[in-house]
């Protein structure tokens, strides 16, 4: 197995220990809250996309862009074939009754109108590396972050401030 982590793309040199290492927390953070709270899906996105990374190493060439892409087409997946309500058990860490309805509100954004809004707000990532993650362009992720926030205020009232 450690041979396949050492596997690169042609002529690059990937070191997916240490991207691992460095990255998977973030990705682990962003795949929580676009599953809006979902920590089975999270875990399970996050370390299928780290798998598939491995898997793929000769063909990668920006491994962490690749690696977000994977985590929100493997979460994104998984939240439309479960369609149903979260399990009790799943739910790790309970959420605020502050942060209820922001999570419920999130729950109703589209998957890259959530992926956006979570990466810009949460992860706190420049519209450019939110491009970069998602595969799009800068002026989609735009379009994205603008709906996203004007469903969000629709759904929890005019209180929420436009700060970007």
């Amino acid at each position: 197995m450690a041979d396949m982590r050492r596997r690169t793309a042609p002529g690059v040199r990937h070191d997916f220990d240490a991207l691992f290492r460095e990255h998977a927390p973030g990705v682990a953070r962003t795949m929580y809250a676009f599953t809006a709270g979902r920590r089975g899906i999270a875990e399970e996105a996050t370390a299928e996309a780290f798998a598939q990374a491995i898997a793929h190493a000769d063909s990668i060439r920006e491994p962490v862009g690749w690696i977000y892409r994977t985590a929100f087409r493997l979460a994104s997946a998984e939240l439309r074939r479960e369609r149903r309500p979260v399990p009790e058990m799943e739910r790790v860490e309970p959420v605020s009754t502050s942060l209820g309805p922001l999570v419920e509100a999130l729950r109703e954004l589209s998957p890259n109108q959530r992926a956006a809004v979570v990466l810009r707000y949460e992860a706190d990532l420049p519209v450019g590396e939110i491009a970069r993650r998602m595969g799009m362009n800068a002026a989609t992720v735009r379009v994205h972050l603008h709906r996203g926030r004007s469903r969000l205020r629709e759904l929890l009232g005019d209180e929420e401030n436009d700060d970007d």
